[in-house]
């Protein structure tokens, strides 16, 4: 009635790629995924930031620019990043709420990884730009908001 299975066991791992086999393809560790996550995060928000500093130049946005460009650059192991230049023309304040608002959603992506990556300098960068976008999206609706 009853015969016995005689093929390999379905506890053991009949694929090449399971757990507990060598595969052909290479791994990287936690923290290399998180470098790789952060760059990204940060290198949106400095296409964010450029595109801020070509409808609304200001001293505050140059120098974040430059320190988020320095940490991508060391984050992708001395590759800089690519920046296009955004045309420059004056935004109207509901695309620059959007702008502010959008960059202060990739800090706070940003600030989470470099959080759990212990990344003290990006934490800190990150919460700033965080406080400035916060301002900026305040500053623009009450303009918006008095015009």
């Amino acid at each position: 009635m009853y015969e016995p299975i005689h093929t390999a066991s379905s506890r053991r791992s009949v694929h090449p790629t399971m757990a507990g086999t060598p595969s052909d393809f290479p791994h990287r560790s936690r923290e290399e995924e998180l470098d790789i996550q952060l760059a990204g995060h940060l290198a949106a928000l400095l296409a964010v930031t450029d595109e801020l500093r070509a409808t609304a130049p200001s001293a505050d946005l140059d120098a974040a620019a430059a320190r988020l460009a320095q940490q991508v650059t060391r984050l992708r192991g001395g590759r800089t990043q690519v920046r296009s230049a955004p045309a420059s023309a004056p935004a109207a304040a509901p695309r620059l709420v959007a702008l502010h608002d959008r960059a202060h959603a990739l800090a706070g992506r940003a600030l989470l990884v470099a959080a759990s990556r212990a990344d003290t300098a990006v934490a800190i960068l990150a919460a700033q730009r965080m406080d400035a976008h916060a301002a900026g999206q305040a500053e623009q609706q009450e303009l918006s908001a008095a015009g």
